[in-house]
């Protein structure tokens, strides 16, 4: 198997299942796509201008989600964990099909969309594959809050820490190696909230949808989900999984450093803004496998896949 070239998936992968904020059910289909398609979003309950490309320059809102839109208003939200799986699964071009405009967020994680993605298979082209190397250190901060993207040779390195007051989250860090490492930690993590916050939450419209099907909510020193945590660095390892999504609104895999500080989808975007509004913070590469013997997606869920 050739990991450096590109991939789609070998036929359509269905999901259903309610949208998070605004509690709608939603059908979302994955179709295979011929190579350099990208990954693409169409809302097909709407007739026309319905494409959506998840770039960063057109994420609209990062309020607890990442949310994308077309110039013509079309938005497509909660895109952030099916982009992580695609980005682990190393798909690079895919049609996204959907009757709604928020993804569904089915158990909270990554976890349902790479299972059923892998159980499909994955198509490999001749075609290489294109990654974004970072040349330059870039920053963004946000009063304590902070993001860093650094270069670095050949991997995708993020290292995040959470920073509550609440004491079953407290300070939480993981460190990963995304094309090395085991990352079934990381896609199989739910979101979360605190109890205290879903009134101010449900206030703005949101979270309609949310339940403790889908999301973890930790209530003083209770976790209230009764099957409680997956994994003892749930929260800062679903962070991750975030962060991975919402990388790949960048449009390819990158090779970088990235260490965050209570961070989320706003520092994300903005970092990945600043990064590319100077050529000289980035190479755009179009890799070749006998160039560079290493993997750029995670060989670990290929071997699953394969």
């Amino acid at each position: 198997m050739s990991y450096l070239t590109q991939k789609t998936i070998k036929n359509n992968v269905k999901f259903n299942g309610v949208a998070l904020h605004s509690g709608l059910n939603v059908n979302l289909i994955i179709k295979p796509a011929h190579p350099d398609f990208g990954i693409v979003f169409k809302r097909i309950d709407l007739n026309s201008n319905n494409l959506v490309c998840p770039n960063f320059a057109n994420v609209t809102n990062t309020s607890l989600n990442t949310t994308i839109e077309n110039e013509f208003g079309v938005k497509v939200s909660t895109i952030e964990h099916l982009m992580g799986a695609l980005f682990c699964l190393g798909i690079d071009n895919a049609l996204i099909e959907i009757d709604n405009e928020e993804v569904p967020i089915l158990d909270g994680s990554a976890k349902n969309f790479i299972e059923r993605i892998s159980s499909v298979g994955i198509e490999i082209s001749n075609s290489p594959i294109k990654i974004i190397k970072i040349n330059k250190e870039v920053n963004f901060s946000d009063g304590a809050r902070y993001i860093t993207i650094r270069p670095s040779t050949l991997t995708l390195d993020i290292d995040f820490e959470l920073k509550y007051d609440n004491h079953i989250i407290g300070n939480q860090k993981n460190k990963i190696k995304v094309y090395e490492d085991d990352l079934s930690d990381v896609y199989n993590s739910r979101t979360y909230c605190l109890y205290e916050d879903i009134e101010l939450i449900k206030k703005r419209g949101l979270a309609k949808g949310g339940s403790l099907d889908n999301a973890i909510v930790v209530k003083d020193d209770e976790i209230m989900n009764p099957e409680g945590l997956r994994n003892k660095k749930e929260f800062v390892n679903h962070k991750i999984l975030d962060c991975i999504g919402d990388l790949y609104t960048s449009g390819y895999r990158i090779v970088a450093s990235v260490k965050c500080s209570q961070g989320g989808h706003y520092l994300t975007n903005q970092l990945l803004r600043k990064v590319f509004a100077n050529k000289e913070n980035f190479s755009i590469l179009e890799i070749k496998e006998k160039n560079l013997p290493h993997t750029l997606i995670n060989k670990n869920l290929l071997r699953s896949i394969a």
